[in-house]
């Protein structure tokens, strides 16, 4: 049991060696069980192998800086190079 109360299981330990042999196995299975594996060396744990997160939604995280009426026509590189101004530019 751990401080907080909760109950935990036994994380799997293997040795390095063990875990050379099997190491692409070994990943596969803590992804799909979803269950933490200690790697150890000379019986001390060196590694902690668990699975990863799921990515973050970014959706809705992009603020764009530019009006609608930006997008609407094809940039014309001459006449927008001319009328560039840096001091509209948001930094």
């Amino acid at each position: 049991m751990t401080p907080s109360g909760l109950v935990t299981s036994p994380v799997k330990e293997i040795t390095a060696t063990e875990f050379k042999a099997r190491c692409l196995r070994l990943l596969d299975e803590v992804a799909d069980t979803g269950e933490a594996l200690i790697v150890t060396k000379r019986g001390r744990p060196v590694v902690r192998v668990e699975p990863s997160s799921p990515p973050l939604d970014l959706s809705g995280s992009v603020k764009l800086l530019v009006g609608a009426d930006e997008f609407v026509e094809p940039l014309d590189v001459d006449t927008d190079i001319a009328a560039f101004d840096p001091a509209r530019v948001v930094w």
